[in-house]
Formats: structure tokens, C-alpha cells, sequence
């Protein structure tokens, strides 16, 4: 039975600041496995003591130290367990969790660890100890699959928070498995029947690498390959791999402070790299570590802090694949809307991987709830840094590989990215505007041949300077395409196109551009979504200005109107060489020079060159204080303070966590 939480009494939303599984250090030992929790929701009345979500399942944490522990208030903690409880809801008996084939457990464990909170404990667990399909590709691990990286961050909560309801051969299994699996680096180490891989095969399976462990290098991968066999050898007393490991996560959390993350504030896979490292803030014994998992979690909170708003996660993104360029699109949206909620849009498709967050005693700092509520003082501008995708590799950590401009108004944000080098996979710019149904609204440039798939196409050259934007491309190249709100206002006037948002207003001027034609696109979720595109009406560089207003800046959408076209002034008559200089309607000038030798154009902004190279800073607030955010380029050190809340951690040279508050 589901659990439907709109239909109980108020009473039991009326909740403690207490995390959904029980930190209590009480051993459970050999007490049934069906709690009292769905049996006790079943013949509630409102006259019965009001339950606390603390009581949903007989699983427990130990208890957390305070310097391992943000402080969170009341109201936050009773936001998170109700948003908790409706994802426990939608996954619900379920006739099916899936399988356990190759690293479909990514799913499958996730959505039995669920419904084990729902109350089907008998059948979540039946599932989770039952033998693998593949158990003979994993004999030399006792049959247990600790091979793929995706598996591996369901097998660590599994055997350490469910572990205790397992049948004792199976755990014990479990264990002699993982010891024999760390006797040695099993990333070095040849598979008993693949070794070292032939190349053949898909991605993901065992013939194409080899190894003892999936040995894919992707930022979540890594995550939670080093994360796992880092807690399993711990857990085992192999010593000389858990040392292996935890220096290996202290280079990854020291990159973290001092470059940055390499698949950096993707919309896909943000979400995938922090909830393995919630597995090692939970299950480490080493204090070092456990502080160190804090330390990135902490880090990661921030990154997902700045690109949340009400349900969106905005641009500039690495690995995005245009899924997410709706409210409650993004896959990360989805996850860190547990966190920071903010939307009138509920989760219809919550992320398995938000189990590891419901099932954690990890919460963000208050000052990263506040920033992505956008509790700070607006207007206000960002300028921040991006490593390169494999930024261990050699001379990947030298400078940064991309620089980020994000603006926020009142009503909106908006970023965009530099880079000398094209990318596919990365989006180079977004905005999200206030929409109060919808929490944002998208408007969104260059979505690719399929309209909803950004990248940054060769020859692209972006500069922003606060609200102002110029966009160039060379000849020869392809078409531009917008996505706008379907509902939203489109008019052209003075050759200028507007757009009126709910409470934004956005003004583009075409450079070389024909009429935008509207175009169909059949993908549901972007079915209140209207897509345009221009095509280029010379041999010349062609592009975009655009200016974006609202009430705190021009009263209202005709008075910007009259304002662009009055005040704002587009020079193009150094444009065979690539050059465009703008003044916006309130006097603030942007000059963009195009860079041929490589992608990363010369910027003036009211007058003065912007330097890339003196731009090297992960996160640089343009305020005197540098609130909300400031982190310096290889300094290892963040400071935030939003919402009356401040918080710092440092990593030092030393790949210590120094100071954590």
C-alpha cells in the first residue's frame, strides 16, 4: 500500500529535526524484520501521537560528532523528511525493481532500498540478497558483483545500513568476498578470466577493461569506485588498499577546492558523484576521511546551490544532454530538490539515487540551502572557473579549461561560458526566470539539431557582461535555435525580437540573422516549450545581442521596450573583422573582439579589457566582501555567506581538511 502522504492528518507532517533513519546507536540484532511503521499508518487516527519520520524503519546510523555535522533548523528538516516521505511513496510497491544485470543495480537497489522504508521489508530484502545473474563472472568475489562502479554505490549502503536483516550467511558472504576483492588494488589487478580487457564489447562490460573493478574515469564513476573499495577494504582490514584509496580521495577532495570538478554542475551526473561520497561520510571509521567526505559533500552542496532555482538548474553545464531545460527537467534538479525544494512544481520522477540522501545523516550548510534559494542581495554577479574533464591527467590542472559568467537579477539568472576549444557536451549558456505555476522558465540558445541538445559549436565566441550578452559565430557554420516559454509574449519591433516573461524581459538583437521561424517539437516533456530558429543571411559573422530587463531595472515590459529602442545602441561596423561593441539601455557597454587563433574572445566591459588570465578564481562574487561566494584558484579555501549564514572550509596543500564549520 502506498503511503499517500496528502490524505494523513496534518499531525503527521508536524515533524522533529531529526534525520529520516534514526542516528540512535541501539543495535537492532535479530528483531523482526517488518517494522510497525506501515501497520501503525494504517489504522491512524488523529487522536494518536503524532509521529516523527525517525520512526519509519528500525534502521540506524551511528551517531554523528558535531564537527562532522551542519546544524540544520526545524523547518528545513520538516521540509526534507515530507519530500522525503513522497518519494518513498512513489516508489512503493512496485510489482518489479528491475534486475541485477551488468550495473542495472543502479536502479534496482535503489528502488528495493525504497520500498523497504514503504514497509514491503520482507520482499525489499528477498531481493537485495538474492544471488547475482552474473554471479559466475564473479566467483573470485564469492559471487558478489563488486566489479561495476554503479553497482558498487548500491552494495556499500546495502551491506552496511540494510545489512543486519541479511540472512548471516549472506552478509558473511558479502564480507569475505569484499576482503578478497581488496587484498590487493583491484583496479590493477587482471580479471581471473578478462584481464586486462580486449577493447571489445560495450562501455560498460567486463571484456572491454578488465580488471577486478569497473575502471571507467568519469568524476561519478571514480566516486564511487574509490569510495567503495576505500570502505570495504576498511571494513575488511586490508590496510594496505585502504590507505591506497584514502589518498586517492584526498587528491579528489584537494582537486575539489583547488581546480574544481572536471564534470562539473552536470545536469545528468552531479547528483551521481555525491551520493557515493554520502556512502563515506556515513559508513568511513577513519575520522580524516569522514571529514574529508564532508569536505566534498560540503563543496558539491555549493556547486548544486548556485545552479538550483525553484526546480531549475541553470547554465553554463559540463555533460549536459538536454533533458533538463524544463523545471524539474534535470535529473540533478530532481535529486537536490530533497535538499533545497523552493519549486510549486512536484517531483514526478524522483532519482533513485535520492535514496542515498533519505537514507544519510548528511545535511548541506545553511548557507548552501540559502544560496540556492537565491537569499542573498540582487543584483549580482559571479565570475567563476572550470577545470578540464580529466583534470588529473598531466598539465590538466595548469589553468583552468573554462570561465563562467553567471548574473543574477531579481526574477532571473543567467550564465554563460568561454573556452578556447568547441565541447558537444557542454551547454554554454541558459537562463531561468521566475515563473510562479512553473517555478522557472527557460530561455535557451544553440540547442543543437534536435532543438533540446546545447553544446558549444565551433567557432562560437560568447561574452557577457552582467545582463548583457554577445553571441558570434563565423561564416559557415549552422543555424541559431531558441527555446522560449510557449506561453510567453513574442514580438518584433525595430528589428528587435522581445520576449516577455512572467516577470523578465528579454530583448535580442539579431546580428546577420534572418526571421525566426517557429518549429515543432514532439518530446512531451517540452510541450509547453516553443522552439525558433534563424538562419544566417550573409557571409559574415552572425549572432546575437541580447539584453534581459525587469520591473527593479525598467518598471514595467513597454518601458523596457521604449528603452531598448531609444537607449541601447548595436555598432556593427567592424564586423568582417569580428568585432561588435554594444551599449545597453542603461549605459553599460560591451565590446566583443573574435579571437581567431583560438575560441576565447577579447571581452571590454565599460571600458576596461577582462583579463582571463587574472580570472582564475573558482568562484569570485563581484562584491567588496565577495559575498555570497568567493574560492581562489589552488587556495583551498570556501567562504559563503548567504542568508545570514556563513560558513568556510579549507583544504590545504597537504590534502588535509583544516577547517570545517
Amino acid at each position: 500500500m502506498k503511503l499517500s502522504i496528502l490524505t494523513y492528518p496534518i499531525s503527521f507532517l508536524i515533524l522533529c529535526s531529526t534525520p529520516l533513519i534514526s542516528c540512535s546507536s541501539g543495535i537492532i540484532g535479530t528483531t523482526p524484520i517488518r517494522t510497525e511503521f506501515s501497520q501503525r499508518l494504517l489504522r491512524r487516527t488523529t487522536t494518536e501521537p503524532a509521529l516523527t519520520l525517525g520512526e519509519l524503519s528500525s534502521l540506524t546510523l551511528p551517531p554523528v560528532e558535531t564537527k562532522y555535522r551542519n546544524q540544520w533548523t526545524a523547518e528545513l528538516e520538516k521540509g526534507f523528511q515530507k519530500r522525503a516521505l513522497e518519494i518513498i511513496d512513489f516508489y512503493a510497491d512496485r510489482e518489479s525493481y528491475g534486475n541485477g544485470y551488468g550495473e542495472n543495480e543502479k536502479r534496482s537497489y535503489p528502488r528495493a532500498m525504497l520500498d523497504f522504508l514503504a514497509g514491503n521489508e520482507e520482499k525489499a530484502i528477498a531481493f537485495l540478497q538474492q544471488e547475482d545473474p552474473q554471479a559466475e563472472k564473479h566467483q573470485h568475489t564469492d559471487g558478489i558483483d563488486y566489479y561495476y562502479c554503479f553497482t558498487l554505490k548500491g552494495q556499500i549502503r546495502k551491506y552496511f545500513l540494510y545489512g543486519k536483516y541479511f540472512n548471516p550467511d549472506y552478509k558473511q558472504r558479502m564480507f569475505e568476498g569484499a576482503k578478497k576483492w581488496t587484498s590487493e588494488d583491484p583496479l590493477n589487478r587482471p580479471h581471473p578470466v578478462y584481464g586486462l580487457g580486449d577493447g571489445s564489447g560495450r562501455d560498460w562490460d567486463i571484456s572491454r577493461r578488465g580488471r577486478w573493478v569497473d575502471g571507467r574515469n568519469t568524476d561519478n564513476l571514480r566516486a564511487m569506485r574509490e569510495t567503495s573499495v576505500y570502505l570495504m577494504a576498511e571494513e575488511t582490514g586490508n590496510e594496505e588498499t585502504r590507505l591506497i584509496y584514502k589518498e586517492k580521495i584526498q587528491r579528489y577532495v584537494w582537486a575539489l577546492y583547488h581546480i574544481g570538478m572536471g564534470e562539473w554542475d552536470s545536469e545528468v551526473y552531479h547528483g551521481h558523484t555525491f551520493a557515493p561520497y554520502l556512502n563515506l561520510y556515513d559508513f568511513a571509521k577513519d575520522p580524516e576521511v569522514k571529514l574529508l567526505a564532508k569536505a566534498a559533500l560540503d563543496w558539491m552542496s555549493v556547486a548544486a546551490a548556485i545552479k538550483y532555482y525553484r526546480g531549475g538548474w541553470g547554465g553554463p553545464v559540463k555533460r549536459d544532454y538536454g533533458g533538463g531545460n524544463v523545471a524539474m527537467g534535470s535529473s540533478s534538479a530532481r535529486t537536490f530538490w530533497l535538499y533545497f525544494g523552493d519549486t510549486p512544481l512536484p517531483n514526478h520522477h524522483p532519482e533513485e539515487d535520492t535514496l542515498f540522501f533519505i537514507t544519510s545523516s548528511y545535511r548541506p550548510p545553511l548557507a548552501a540551502v540559502a544560496l540556492a534559494h537565491k537569499n542573498f542581495k540582487k543584483p549580482l554577479e559571479i565570475l567563476s572557473s572550470k577545470p578540464l574533464y580529466e583534470n588529473w591527467k598531466p598539465g590538466n590542472s595548469d589553468e583552468p579549461g573554462y570561465w563562467e559568467t553567471q548574473f543574477f537579477g531579481n526574477t532571473y539568472q543567467m550564465g554563460s561560458l568561454a573556452a578556447k576549444f568547441p565541447d558537444g557536451d557542454v551547454a554554454p549558456f541558459k537562463l531561468m526566470a521566475y515563473n510562479t505555476q512553473r517555478g522557472v522558465d527557460y530561455f535557451v540558445v544553440n540547442t543543437g539539431k534536435k532543438f533540446v541538445r546545447p553544446s558549444k559549436q565551433p567557432g562560437d565566441e560568447i561574452g557577457q557582461y552582467r545582463n548583457l550578452l554577445i553571441w558570434l559565430r563565423p561564416p559557415s557554420q549552422s543555424n541559431f535555435n531558441f527555446q522560449i516559454p510557449k506561453n510567453s509574449l513574442a514580438e518584433i519591433e525595430d528589428n528587435i525580437w522581445f520576449f516577455k516573461l512572467e516577470k523578465t524581459w528579454l530583448a535580442v538583437h539579431p546580428i546577420n540573422l534572418k526571421p525566426y521561424q517557429e518549429v515543432t517539437h514532439k518530446k512531451e516533456k517540452y510541450s509547453q516549450e516553443k522552439f525558433l530558429t534563424a538562419a544566417k543571411n550573409t557571409n559574415n559573422f552572425y549572432g546575437f545581442v541580447l539584453e534581459v530587463g525587469e520591473k527593479e531595472t525598467h518598471g514595467n515590459y513597454n518601458q523596457f521596450k521604449e528603452n531598448i529602442k531609444k537607449k541601447s545602441q548595436l555598432n556593427l561596423e567592424k564586423l568582417t573583422r569580428g568585432i561588435i561593441n554594444y551599449q545597453g539601455s542603461n549605459r553599460q557597454t560591451l565590446q566583443l573582439i573574435y579571437n581567431t587563433l583560438n575560441l576565447l574572445p577579447m571581452i571590454i566591459r565599460d571600458g576596461d579589457l577582462h583579463q582571463w588570465s587574472e580570472n582564475f578564481a573558482l568562484y569570485n562574487s563581484q562584491t567588496k566582501d565577495k559575498s555570497p561566494i568567493f574560492l581562489g584558484y589552488k587556495q583551498g579555501k570556501l567562504q559563503v555567506k548567504s542568508g545570514g549564514y556563513e560558513f568556510t572550509t579549507e583544504v590545504n596543500d597537504e590534502r588535509e581538511v583544516v577547517t570545517s564549520r
